[in-house]
């Protein structure tokens, strides 16, 4: 009773994100009631394998003990304070340990961060602070950007504008600056027998092209790192990355790394950029920076940006501001964070999980139905070959019959787990996965 009651009232009073709510007349909400480990619980005592790590924020598991302590400790110490003319114990700690994170990229690291509350925001910061370096620099024309075709960075109007899922995007187009995309060096579109390697490269000369056209009035190039993920977990080669610094770097364009959805060891390493490896100009991190458990930002950047902006003239300095920039708790759960991932090695465990969840997942490679089965770190995807309109509708509400929340990207299915995954639980997620692809009509 109590589930139904909660599904109602949250109909009536809740206007849900990504959703046109009408669809829930046939596809109900799921109330949840509690989460332990990789598992969600709702109020009638079903489970659900969390595959998509709760839209890719949760990486070390629901109700994780090592960050409850860690934020009921704070809590008795300092819930808030504004970072506008103070500062407090854990920004320092969680900015000096990022910088220090950094160290694997070259070139000193990216030793200052900016933080907010979201991924778009640490975007819309990350353009804002390009645009104005070059301002104060004396270069006020390098004020356009440069996307790759079926990127993402969220869904604030400036994000949204170097972003290019036309479903988003096009209801708001009037109001959206312009910004251009070049092609996407998604592997999934390389000729026949053409490897990703090689695909990555004639796809960085595409770059090249451009930059050669337009690099006088293009302030930055904003790219996801190794994965696009709104685009269907569009996967490339790191040789791009490379080469796209590299061209950054000889016509004088700032690269932003949007890490916000790959960063945090989603990849195999703890940021994307490290395979490369490659120092951009502005780094972008949120979802799994705290765990999953609070809204936490950041946009870490370099002492030559930095500068930039360190004056006497207060216009010269940068005035963007939001209230709950670098909010105690949240800084405190990413700290527990980041020390579970070190102190457990985490990442070295997720190695063994990715090479067993992709041998198991053979069945589901071969399926007839599957095509561009693909693999990055600790995110699995595959595209189904499917005319059904509603497919990924259909396909969720089957999985949660399943046990199993996935929700696909269009006609892709993926996996993106928290990192506490274990072996019967990956076992249950590729056979019951496996059982939904044979039962499509």
């Amino acid at each position: 009773m109590k589930s139904r009651d909660l599904l109602e009232r949250s109909r009536r009073a809740v206007w849900h994100p990504c959703t046109q709510m009408k669809a829930h007349e046939r596809f109900p909400l799921v109330p949840i009631e509690r989460g332990q480990g990789a598992w969600l619980y709702d109020f009638d005592g079903r489970r659900y394998l969390d595959a998509v790590g709760s839209w890719w924020v949760n990486v070390l598991g629901h109700s994780h003990p090592r960050i409850n302590a860690a934020l009921r400790d704070q809590l008795e110490r300092l819930e808030h304070v504004m970072l506008a003319g103070f500062t407090h114990e854990p920004v320092v700690e969680l900015s000096e340990r990022l910088g220090s994170l950094t160290a694997a990229l070259g070139g000193g690291g990216l030793g200052h961060c900016f933080y907010a509350s979201d991924g778009a925001s640490a975007v819309e910061i990350a353009l804002k602070m390009s645009f104005h370096y070059w301002r104060n620099s004396g270069r006020p024309e390098k004020r356009c950007y440069v996307a790759l075709e079926g990127g993402y960075h969220g869904e604030t109007l400036g994000a949204l504008s170097v972003s290019d899922v036309a479903l988003f995007r096009d209801a708001y187009a009037p109001l959206l600056r312009h910004g251009a995309t070049v092609p996407s060096p998604d592997w999934r579109n390389a000729e026949p027998g053409e490897a990703a390697i090689e695909y990555a490269e004639r796809r960085a000369s595409d770059l090249e092209k451009y930059f050669h056209e337009h690099h006088e009035e293009t302030a930055a190039l904003i790219l996801e790192p190794l994965v696009q993920c709104a685009a269907g977990m569009a996967m490339y080669h790191p040789e791009y990355l490379r080469r796209a610094r590299r061209l950054c770097e000889r016509y004088e364009v700032h690269l932003i790394a949007d890490e916000i959805a790959v960063g945090c060891g989603r990849t195999g390493s703890f940021l994307a950029c490290e395979q490369a490896p490659v120092r951009p100009d502005f780094l972008c991190l949120s979802k799994g920076l705290s765990g999953g458990y609070l809204p936490l930002s950041v946009v870490l950047t370099t002492e030559q940006v930095y500068q930039a902006f360190y004056d006497d003239e207060v216009a010269r300095g940068f005035l963007h501001s939001h209230s709950y920039t670098g909010n105690p708790l949240a800084c405190r759960a990413a700290l527990a964070t980041l020390a579970v991932l070190e102190e457990d090695r985490v990442l070295e465990a997720n190695r063994v999980k990715q090479v067993s969840l992709t041998s198991k997942a053979s069945s589901i490679a071969s399926h007839p139905r599957v095509r561009h089965w693909r693999n990055t770190g600790m995110i699995w995807a595959f595209d189904v070959q499917t005319e059904d309109p509603s497919f990924a509708r259909r396909f969720q509400a089957a999985a949660l019959e399943q046990e199993l929340l996935l929700r696909p990207l269009g006609r892709t299915v993926y996996f993106m787990p928290p990192y506490v995954i274990e072996a019967p639980e990956i076992e249950l997620l590729v056979e019951r996965t496996g059982a939904l692809l044979d039962a499509l009509e």
